[in-house]
């Protein structure tokens, strides 16, 4: 159990007692401040306080304790990780495309969190209490690419912040079904659950969240395909590949947001591609997106930070068949 204490001086005069506490305490994340007030773990005067609103005074002796962070539900794995980026507070994987990031329903174990949780071990100082790793955001099973990782509290809620103020850049290659008429474009369409489908997502005008994806064309492959780069604004589940359905582009190889095989042949045939490359492509076995490139600012010493992954040997495949009809 750690114990801290600090003394209200007239500049802190008038806060609320969770709002004070973030600042003094900026290892830790404003939702864990709450909760440790609301368990009884903050005192003021040897008092406990139970409001994360209540107002403190000059002169006030706020202590609070912080219990160690406990182990987290799931099982350490040893898995290999392929990281490209590691230091005390955050870790930038390079995710492949075979891995659930999450353990649940039909992945118990397995899991970028089972094996982040054997790599990191104790350098975990603990997330909302739980030694855990911070998952800032998420990416599809079959997305490969780049994922920024927290290690303690301060470093999630940093990063989080920065994902909720879109100063955390991150920009995906994929490939598109037929060609758009622009070169560069922009999808603002909100984003919802599917209203009979609960294992998709849909533009909902009514209900949906925001959601805002940037696109530019790199490359086009007869009127059949198009290699395009995509920058998101906000993150929502499926984004990218709901925004280009929505567009009528979706993705080579989307399982779910895709084109049927014969609609896809079709185009293919058309754009002159040889039968066996025609098959190849339209066997792709995943979604072809790929999270290419990150940036963020570093919570802790505030250094602007870039990363970039080279394209993954399927997706490389499956250019050169593409790039095969011109």
């Amino acid at each position: 159990m750690s114990i801290q204490s600090f003394s209200i001086d007239e500049a802190m005069a008038g806060l609320r007692l969770d709002k004070a506490l973030a600042d003094l305490c900026p290892e830790l994340s404003r939702t864990r401040i709450k909760s440790l007030i609301e368990e009884g773990m903050v005192s003021l005067g040897g008092q406990e306080i139970f409001l994360p609103k209540h107002k403190i005074e000059a002169g006030d002796v706020v202590e609070i304790a912080v219990p160690p962070a406990v182990d987290d539900l799931p099982a350490a794995q040893n898995i290999p990780l392929n990281i490209v980026y590691e230091d005390d507070d955050l870790l930038v994987i390079n995710k492949s495309a075979d891995m659930v990031v999450h353990p649940g329903a039909g992945n118990p174990d397995g899991t970028l969190v089972n094996a982040l949780l054997h790599h990191c071990g104790d350098s975990l100082s603990g997330i909302g209490g739980v030694k855990r790793p911070g998952i800032v955001h998420r990416l599809d099973k079959e997305t490969s690419g780049l994922m920024v990782v927290a290690k303690n509290d301060m470093a999630h809620q940093h990063l989080s912040d920065q994902l909720s103020d879109r100063s955390l850049s991150r920009i995906y290659k994929a490939l598109l079904w037929r060609v758009p008429n622009l070169l560069k474009g922009k999808v603002d369409a909100p984003i919802g659950r599917h209203k009979t489908n609960r294992l998709k997502m849909a533009i909902q005008f009514s209900s949906g969240k925001e959601a805002v994806t940037h696109y530019e064309i790199e490359e086009r492959y007869g009127e059949a395909m198009a290699w395009v780069k995509c920058k998101l604004e906000s993150g929502r589940t499926h984004q990218i590949r709901v925004h280009m359905q929505h567009i009528k582009h979706p993705l080579v190889g989307d399982p779910i947001y895709g084109l049927p095989r014969q609609e896809g042949g079709s185009l293919l045939n058309r754009s002159g591609f040889e039968p066996d490359v025609r098959d190849e492509i339209l066997d792709f076995p995943r979604q072809a997106l790929h999270a290419a490139e990150i940036g963020f600012i570093h919570p802790k010493t505030g250094e602007e930070m870039q990363f970039e992954a080279t394209l993954p040997d399927d997706f490389l495949a499956l250019k050169k068949l593409a790039k095969s009809v011109l």
